[in-house]
């Protein structure tokens, strides 16, 4: 009998974890502090699931069947029967310590755990573990449910077995896993994500460009080939290697590259920075937004994700469960 996954955690991506596992037939048994946070979170659950249904990643019979499916607990005690747990709380390290301890106290010495983590190093969370071996990165991405994207990443101390079973139900959730075999900061995407970040406000404060306009350039560049190609596929695409070394060359010395910190928003924005502003979810960031044009942008970006799953699906399938390590 397959045993439970645990998901710590029921935010924006613990949902969509959750609802990728219950959508492929696993027991899930979640944690959050309080009941309030399982009552918030269950609607959604079951949006999520109505999409994946829709959009014929799953059965009807989902709907019916996932509420048996899921168990709603308040302490740590039920993980005991998982052999896999995934935490999904904040990005703040000593919460994720706590958080493992307390899983450590309570599954089995051969259960994975894994981090869902944007940015901690792996080897920095295995660093205080009992059996740091069976630690592992998960780093999901928004949404989760309707996505492939999933970067595994090795720590220091992470066995091979671990990753074999990472990867493996990576796959099974109907995943294309990405491998970060060195373990640093932000690890693959994020590192890339974050430069590019980095550069489009340093362009907005010293003058290139407003934000308006970055956004409408991004957008008709980068989505157009981004989905179908990563950047080096992009370069053998458009002229190659011997092409773009002479563009970086004379680009490569005027990029943002100040080893500290930045304060590159222009006035209005830091402002806006530190008066907590958190994009569509308080209708205040780069955009000001009423709750009908939040809504409106998620939406938007929800059909996105479903139509490039949907061509990458078709041009890219997922490849079976990799064979286990000898």
């Amino acid at each position: 009998m397959r045993k439970p996954i645990g998901v710590v955690g029921l935010g924006l991506l613990g949902r969509g974890i959750t609802a990728c596992l219950l959508e492929r037939g696993f027991d899930v048994v979640a944690v959050v502090p309080t009941a309030a946070e399982h009552a918030v979170a269950l609607p959604i659950i079951e949006q999520l699931l109505g999409e994946l249904i829709k959009h014929g990643d799953a059965p009807e019979s989902v709907l019916v069947q996932w509420r048996s499916k899921l168990v709603q607990v308040t302490q740590w005690e039920p993980l005991a029967d998982c052999n896999f747990v995934i935490e999904s709380v904040n990005e703040d390290l000593e919460l994720k310590q706590s958080v493992f301890e307390a899983i450590e106290r309570v599954v089995s010495t051969d259960a994975v755990i894994a981090s869902n983590t944007s940015a901690i190093p792996i080897s920095v969370l295995q660093q205080r573990r009992k059996q740091p071996q069976r630690f592992v990165g998960m780093h999901w991405a928004e949404p989760a449910h309707a996505t492939r994207f999933l970067e595994l990443i090795r720590g220091d101390s992470t066995s091979d077995e671990t990753m074999f079973r990472v990867e493996e139900l990576g796959r099974r959730l109907g995943k294309d896993p990405t491998i970060c075999q060195k373990d640093v900061a932000g690890f693959i995407v994020n590192r890339i994500a974050y430069a590019m970040y980095r550069e489009a406000l340093h362009l907005v404060e010293t003058g290139v460009a407003d934000v308006q306009t970055i956004d409408r350039s991004m957008r008709n560049t980068f989505g157009l080939w981004a989905a179908s190609c990563g950047p080096f596929r992009w370069i053998d695409l458009t002229g190659g290697p011997a092409l773009y070394g002479l563009a970086m060359q004379r680009v490569a010395s005027s990029l943002q590259g100040d080893s500290a910190v930045p304060e590159p928003l222009p006035k209005p924005l830091a402002e806006l920075a530190r008066q907590d502003a958190r994009g569509i979810s308080n209708g205040r960031g780069f955009y000001q937004y009423t709750p009908e044009e939040a809504s409106r942008w998620e939406e938007r970006q929800r059909r996105h994700a479903w139509l490039v799953k949907d061509w990458l699906d078709a041009e890219f399938p997922i490849q079976s469960p990799a064979n286990p390590p000898d």
